[in-house]
């Protein structure tokens, strides 16, 4: 495992075109490469507008899937780790909100499907219910690389503790969220979740949002972030598209957990956390 690694997180603006937001997400990435990032986050639905209406219409099988084979030869050709933020994902005529990620030889060494369906409705000031085009996903990820164990949630996801404690237990080094917050969510709680995540569970997080769009449907919030384990944030971006870096240490992660060791005083002989398998 590599413990110093240079993250590159792409908060770029999503349109209603395909093609153009495939071409923008490699533009982006090359730019990242070139300033030496080695595990690159794109935002969730990169290559698709956050709109119920448009997930069909987008959502692509990954056997066939023009979006993938771009990630997946950026990726070879840079030779650099790819967390593909999230596409609609159509599988056996479901449709997944999924990130894939790729390793810097343009192979998808695993995929977490969003597991918690974004459905609200804040009266006056937003409703969504993805769950009216979505399938949610069953399962826990976390995904052996050669940078280390990366954990992978999906937006929503964030808001339930018990998904990043279980990542964490599982041995992720870093937990990974593609994310698209809106403007009454976000300022709200975006920042809060992610850094009450890190604090947790003592561990690096990465949330990459779209850039702010004020013509899209639903706006993003924007303001992607990277966390420590101290649960501080050590880089925030602005509303606006940009490449957020930072240099991370994983060797942070068992220097806090000596420090103060939350995950080991945990008491299992009064409670447990378990996955259902």
């Amino acid at each position: 495992m590599v413990q110093e690694i240079k993250l590159a997180l792409l908060q770029m603006e999503v349109v209603d075109d395909k093609s153009a937001n495939i071409k923008k997400a490699k533009k982006m990435i090359s730019s990242a490469s070139k300033e030496g990032a080695k595990l690159i986050i794109l935002p969730e639905m990169f290559n698709c507008p956050y709109d119920n209406s448009r997930f069909r219409d987008y959502a692509e099988n990954p056997s066939k899937s023009p979006t993938l084979d771009a990630m997946a030869k950026i990726s070879r050709d840079k030779q650099i780790h790819l967390v593909a933020g999230s596409i609609p994902e159509l599988s056996q005529g479901n449709i997944y909100n999924t990130s894939f990620f790729f390793n810097a030889k343009g192979a998808i060494l695993g995929f977490h499907r969003k597991m918690h369906l974004f459905d609200i409705d804040v009266p006056g000031k937003i409703f969504f219910k993805e769950s009216d085009t979505l399938t949610a996903g069953e399962k826990i990820t976390v995904i052996e690389s050669d940078l280390g164990k990366v954990g992978i949630g999906i937006c929503y996801d964030i808001r339930f503790p018990e998904l990043s404690r279980l990542m964490a237990l599982k041995g992720a080094d870093i937990l990974i969220y593609p994310g698209a917050f809106n403007l009454t969510t976000g300022p709200a709680h975006w920042k809060t979740l992610l850094r009450s995540r890190a604090l947790d569970n003592q561990i690096f997080i990465a949330a990459a949002s779209p850039a702010r769009n004020e013509n899209a449907s639903y706006v993003a919030y924007g303001h992607s972030l990277i966390c420590n384990p101290w649960g501080e944030v050590i880089k925030e971006a602005g509303s606006k598209e940009e490449i957020l870096y930072s240099t991370i240490n994983l060797e942070d992660n068992s220097k806090i957990r000596k420090e103060l060791p939350v995950l080991s005083n945990r008491r299992d002989d009064v409670y447990s956390l378990s996955e259902k398998l």
